[in-house]
C-alpha cells in the first residue's frame, strides 16, 4: 500500500516536542464558542423557513433556499480546514479563520435582518411577493452559511489539536462543544419565541418591515452581541502558537511549516485521502450521511411543521400560523435543554456502552421520534379544528412538544459522537484535523443538497405538507441506526468481520450486555 503524502512528510518533519496536558478548564473555554453560533443557527432554523414564506416564496420553494448552505459546505468547510492546516499566523492556525468567520456572521445576520427595508428602498412593496427583499435575503443568506461553515470546521480542529492523541479528552471536548451548542440553542429558541423584542428595539419597526419582521431583526442585533463575547472568550483561551514552533504538534509541516506540496489541489488532495481510509472511517461516513438524511427534513420545517400542521394556520393568512412558529420554537428550546443535559452524560455513556452502540440506538429513537410526528399530524389532520381555524387542542401540542424535547437526546449524539470517532481514527493516518473535519463535512452537506432539492418537489408530489419529508427522514434515521449498531465496533471489539453472517448473533450479544450493565447500574 502506498504510504500518504501527508506521512511522508511526516517522517521529515522535525519531531514535535511533548506538550502538558491542557486543562478541561481550558477546553470549556475554547469550546464556549459554540454557543454563540448555535445562537445564531437557532435563530435562522426557527425563524427563517417563515420570514422566507413572508416575503412571498413558496413552501414547495422554501427548502431550495436552504440549499445555499450545504453547497457552501460542500466546498467552504473542507477549503478552510485545508487552509488552517498550514496556516502560518502569529496569531495561529485556527484562531484567525474563527474570528474572520465571526465577523462575517455579524455582517450576514445585518444584511437578513433589513432585507424588507432594502428591498422596500429599491421599490418592493408590503403584500405579495417581494422579489428585491428576497434577493437581498438570499445574498445575505449565502453569506452567513458561508461564515457559519468558516467559522465551525477550525472550531472543532481546534479542540482536535489541543487534545491530541488523547481519545478519551478528545470525546470529552466534542461533549463540551455539544453542551454549548445547547446552551446557544436554548437562548436562541427563547429569543425566537418572544414576541415582544420590537418593543426593546423600536428602531426595527419600519413600514416595510412588520411585528415578525422586526422580532427577527432585533433577535439578530443581539446575535451579533452574543457571538462578539463567545469568540473572545475562545480565542483568548486558546493560546495557539504559529505553525513550525518547536511544541506545536501539527501535521503537514516541516521546520518552515510549508513544503514544496504545500500548495497541491486542495480538493484533489481531499479525495485523494478517501483511498487511505480504513473500512470503519467508511463506516462513520455512511452512517453520518443517513443520519442527516434524518436532521435535515426536521431542521428545515420543525417550526413550519407547528405553525401548519398542528395550528393549521399560513403564512401571512391571521394569527395561527405565527403562533405556531413560535411554539415551535419553545419547543425547541426544550429540545435544548434536554441535549444540554444529554451531553454532560455522554463521555460516561461512549466509554460504557460504545459510541457505535450508543450513536445507532440514538437514530432509532429519532426513528421513532419522526413515526409519531407522522401519527399527531395525521390526527390534527382528522379533529377538524383546522377546517374551523380553531385553536388546536392541548393534547396536541403537548404531544408535539414532548416529540421535540424527546429529539434532543439523539441531536445531542449527532453533535458529538461522529466528530470524536472520526478525529480518532484519521489521526493515526497523519491527516491535518482541519481536514478530517472537512471530510466528514462532505457526509453531511451532500445529504443536505440531496433533500433541499427534493423535498419540495416531493412533498408536492403527495399533495403538499411536510409528512412526506418526516416519512424519508424516519426511514434514513431507522437504516442510520442499524449499521452504526452492527458496524461501529465498540471498545475493544475486533475491526474487522464486522458483517458476517452471524451478526445476529453479535445484536443479541450487544442488548444481553447493555441491558445487563444496566440492571447492575441500577442496583448500586
Amino acid at each position: 500500500m502506498a504510504i500518504p503524502e501527508a506521512e511522508r512528510h511526516r517522517g521529515r518533519a522535525r519531531p514535535p516536542a511533548a506538550r502538558a496536558r491542557v486543562p478541561l478548564r481550558q477546553l470549556l473555554r475554547v469550546a464556549s464558542v459554540a454557543c454563540g453560533i448555535q445562537f445564531g443557527w437557532a435563530l435562522q432554523l426557527s425563524l427563517l423557513t417563515p420570514y422566507v414564506q413572508e416575503l412571498g416564496i413558496p413552501h414547495a420553494w422554501a427548502s431550495i433556499i436552504w440549499l445555499c448552505g450545504p453547497l457552501s459546505g460542500l466546498v467552504v468547510q473542507p477549503l478552510v480546514g485545508h487552509m488552517s492546516d498550514r496556516c502560518t499566523s502569529r496569531f495561529g492556525r485556527r484562531r484567525p479563520f474563527i474570528a474572520g468567520g465571526a465577523a462575517s456572521i455579524a455582517i450576514s445576520v445585518l444584511i437578513i435582518g433589513h432585507a424588507a427595508d432594502i428591498g422596500w428602498l429599491l421599490g418592493d412593496r408590503a403584500g405579495g411577493v417581494r422579489p428585491r427583499a428576497i434577493a437581498v435575503f438570499v445574498f445575505g443568506f449565502w453569506i452567513l452559511d458561508v461564515a457559519n461553515n468558516m467559522t465551525q470546521g477550525p472550531c472543532r480542529a481546534l479542540l482536535a489539536d489541543l487534545t491530541g492523541k488523547d481519545h478519551r479528552r478528545t470525546r470529552v471536548a466534542n461533549a463540551y462543544f455539544s453542551l454549548f451548542m445547547a446552551v446557544g440553542n436554548v437562548l436562541g429558541y427563547a429569543t425566537g419565541s418572544y414576541s415582544g423584542w420590537f418593543k426593546i428595539f423600536p428602531f426595527t419597526l419600519t413600514s416595510a418591515c412588520n411585528v415578525n419582521c422586526a422580532n427577527l431583526k432585533s433577535a439578530f442585533i443581539l446575535d451579533i452581541i452574543f457571538i462578539a463575547i463567545t469568540i473572545y472568550i475562545s480565542i483568548s483561551a486558546a493560546q495557539e502558537l504559529p505553525l513550525g514552533s518547536s511544541d506545536s504538534a501539527a501535521p503537514f509541516t516541516e521546520e518552515t511549516g510549508q513544503s514544496s506540496h504545500a500548495q497541491e489541489a486542495f480538493l484533489w488532495e481531499l479525495f485523494g485521502t478517501f483511498r487511505y481510509f480504513p473500512r470503519p472511517v467508511w463506516i462513520i461516513l455512511v452512517v453520518t450521511a443517513l443520519t442527516w438524511i434524518g436532521w435535515f427534513p426536521f431542521i428545515l420545517y420543525d417550526t413550519d411543521w407547528m405553525g401548519r400542521e398542528i395550528y393549521g394556520g399560513e403564512p401571512n393568512d391571521g394569527q395561527n400560523y405565527s403562533s405556531g412558529v413560535r411554539m415551535g420554537s419553545f419547543g425547541l428550546m426544550i429540545n435544548s435543554i434536554i441535549l444540554g443535559i444529554t451531553s454532560l452524560f455522554m463521555e460516561k455513556l461512549c466509554r460504557k456502552w460504545g459510541a457505535g452502540f450508543i450513536w445507532g440506538v440514538s437514530n432509532i429513537l429519532m426513528f421513532l421520534c419522526f413515526l409519531a410526528i407522522l401519527v399527531v399530524t395525521y390526527v390534527a389532520n382528522n379533529m377538524g379544528y383546522v377546517e374551523h381555524h380553531d385553536s388546536p387542542p392541548v393534547g396536541i401540542v403537548v404531544a408535539a412538544l414532548v416529540i421535540f424535547s424527546i429529539l434532543g437526546v439523539p441531536l445531542a449524539i449527532t453533535y458529538s459522537v461522529p466528530y470524536a470517532l472520526v478525529s480518532s481514527r484519521i489521526e493515526p493516518l497523519g491527516l491535518g484535523q482541519g481536514l478530517s473535519m472537512g471530510v466528514l463535512n462532505l457526509a453531511i452537506v451532500i445529504p443536505q443538497v440531496v433533500v433541499s432539492v427534493g423535498s419540495g418537489p416531493w412533498d408536492q408530489l403527495f399533495g403538499g405538507g411536510n409528512s412526506p419529508a418526516f416519512a424519508v427522514a424516519a426511514v434514513a434515521a431507522l437504516a442510520g441506526g442499524v449499521v452504526a449498531i452492527l458496524a461501529i465496533p465498540r471498545t475493544g471489539a475486533p475491526k474487522s468481520g464486522l458483517l458476517h453472517k452471524s451478526w445476529f448473533r453479535n445484536l443479541k450479544q450487544r442488548v444481553l450486555e447493555a441491558l445487563f450493565e444496566l440492571a447492575a447500574s441500577a442496583d448500586t
